[in-house]
């Protein structure tokens, strides 16, 4: 057993009970199994050689109460050890879920879904089966093997040696056997993930598959993925078929070999007919543990592998850590300092962001403007602790984001990201999201300041009606409308908008920025604009480019004094009588602008 299959068995001890009754079931099998070749001895050489009928019948009555009670041994041990593996998978799967919550967005944004959904899934299963069956197996056969093997000593030791004599062999076999299945079983996993991937893949983007006509290229990957798991299996089917040949013909050898020897002694008259056919019988237990453990080796082995993958992810390091003693406040004034902010992604080859340095007084609306690539959307994130910075510190109201509890920081941040997530459920349950005890009305006022209202009351059910996978069954816009009005619901003090009206037209834009500039009154403001008229509105503009914080002032200023901010601007101006590019670079040259 890997080191990584024996640390699941941690996830047992909740039904430790059910565990141990499932075990004295096995003994009590085992031993209805060991007593049965004595009754059957009993019944050939004393019942029917001797004659002795009332013998006879009493034996044949209690091999059939041992056969029955080692079934109802058998059924109990079947039950509870069930019992105790689907809770070690429930278990199993509650922790490595809440693991992946725990994550940070850095671990998320090199994971695939479907390799997710394969862990937490037919990994779980894989080693539940060999927690529930696998286990219980290996020790009833070995319970059976050195019981075999003490009465077949008992009996005759001479006999006893001939049998033993295939032992090695089979053994040797075995254990080849296993070294060679854990890498193959691991493989075929990672294959299985790959496939599921691509699934996934295709079931969120079937979309775009269609918009592309790429239907045919989709399959052929698909294709090649399943290939792929097809060979993996195949491979895993010969190893298999190459060891159990093998396994059967040690078994047949040593049957050979202990009859053959048996029936010179019976001519001789060493041993009864009654005592080789219980000697057959307990090598039968001898031979029978030994393919168990051959048969449950490949569970093991597949366990073993999904066990590793596991404890991949259970044991990575969360890089997105509580403080020991953390801050827990029960609200903040929205106070935002960056100082000398450094942000490299792990394994990138440049900062994102390079020695960023500003500060945002309460109740201020900042707006962040740039090209893309500039570092917008990562700027943002570090103020909820979505990623650390790498260098300097992010403050609010004071104190590092990282000495806040991660719970009380992000509680009181709401965050509009641009791609604006919707789970199954109602329009009212995803407004809700964050506050699930919200009543209605607080859920259609937070809807009408994100003038999402209106199209909600026009739906089948209004706010009952239950929205697609992603919100799929709404509009772009409508989307981002209910994810606004999600965030406005928990009455943030700090308000993160990612590009958030990005989906929405114009009208419906000022409609949003109309009812947000009376909610923005006392709330710290941070919207990462793509439209002018929302930068127009901001107290404060941060334009960033290439990861560094060029330029910081109003669109007026900006616009008199950054060349790149007003090639910015004409390129949402042209054709509305505003200055060309070049014209406003000249003028700014003269002055010395940036």
């Amino acid at each position: 057993m890997n080191r990584a299959l024996f640390r699941s068995l941690r996830f047992m001890r909740h039904y430790a009970g059910a565990a141990t009754l499932a075990v004295i079931a096995v003994l009590a099998g085992a031993a209805a199994d060991l007593v049965a070749p004595q009754i059957l001895r009993r019944i050939i050489d004393s019942g029917i050689a001797g004659g002795r009928q009332d013998l006879l019948i009493g034996s044949a009555l209690t091999l059939v109460a041992v056969a029955i009670a080692g079934g109802v041994a058998q059924f109990v041990q079947g039950y509870l050890s069930a019992r105790a593996s689907h809770g070690a998978a429930y278990r199993m799967r509650e922790a490595i879920f809440a693991k992946i919550q725990a994550l940070s967005f850095s671990w998320h944004d090199s994971s695939q879904t479907g390799q997710l959904i394969t862990r937490v899934t037919s990994d779980v299963d894989q080693v539940r089966e060999f927690v529930g069956g696998g286990l219980v197996q290996a020790l009833s056969a070995l319970i059976l093997l050195a019981g075999a093997m003490v009465f077949l000593l008992a009996m005759n030791w001479q006999l006893a040696l001939v049998a033993f004599i295939t032992i090695p062999a089979t053994v040797f076999v075995l254990l080849r056997f296993v070294r060679g299945l854990g890498p193959t079983f691991r493989a075929s996993q990672q294959r299985l993930a790959a496939l599921n991937a691509i699934l996934q893949e295709n079931a969120a983007g079937v979309r775009i598959v269609k918009i592309f006509a790429r239907e045919p290229f989709e399959a052929e990957r698909y294709s090649r993925a399943n290939e792929a798991l097809l060979e993996q299996g195949l491979i895993v089917r010969r190893t298999v078929a190459n060891a159990f040949p093998l396994l059967f013909a040690a078994g047949t050898l040593g049957m050979a070999l202990v009859t053959g020897v048996g029936a010179v002694q019976v001519v001789g008259g060493t041993l009864t007919i009654g005592e080789l056919v219980a000697f057959t019988g307990y090598l039968s237990l001898l031979l029978q543990p030994l393919f168990t453990l051959g048969f449950g080796a490949q569970q093991v082995a597949r366990a073993g592998a999904s066990a590793e993958r596991l404890f991949e992810i259970l044991d990575t390091a969360e890089d997105i850590a509580e403080s020991p003693d953390p801050i827990r406040p029960t609200d903040l004034i929205g106070r935002i300092e960056f100082s000398g902010v450094g942000m490299r992604y792990p394994g990138a080859e440049r900062e994102t962001l390079a020695d960023v340095s500003f500060e945002v007084e309460p109740g201020t609306t900042v707006a962040i403007v740039g090209g893309t690539g500039s570092g917008k959307s990562t700027l943002v994130n570090l103020i909820p602790r979505f990623y650390d910075v790498t260098a300097g510190a992010v403050l609010v109201d004071g104190h590092d984001v990282r000495e806040y509890g991660l719970d009380a920081l992000r509680s009181r941040i709401g965050v509009v990201m641009q791609d604006s997530v919707l789970f199954t459920g109602t329009v009212a349950d995803n407004i809700a999201y964050g506050r699930p005890d919200a009543s209605g009305a607080e859920i259609q006022r937070a809807a009408r300041a994100a003038a999402a209202h209106d199209f909600i009351a026009a739906l089948p059910d209004g706010y009952a009606t239950r929205v697609g996978e992603r919100g799929v069954t709404l509009s772009g816009g409508q989307r981002q409308r209910v994810a606004i009005a999600r965030a406005l619901l928990i009455d943030p003090c700090i308000l993160i908008m990612d590009d958030s009206t990005s989906a929405v037209d114009a009208e419906t834009e000022t409609a949003v920025r109309t009812e947000l500039e009376s909610l923005m009154g006392g709330r710290t403001t941070l919207v990462i604009a793509a439209r002018l008229s929302t930068v127009r509105h901001a107290d404060i503009v941060l334009l960033l480019d290439e990861g560094r914080l060029v330029a910081t002032g109003t669109h007026e200023e900006l616009l008199a004094a950054s060349c790149l901010y007003a090639e910015i601007a004409a390129s949402q101006l042209a054709g509305a009588g505003a200055l060309s590019v070049p014209q406003m670079c000249t003028l700014l040259a003269g002055d010395g602008g940036a």
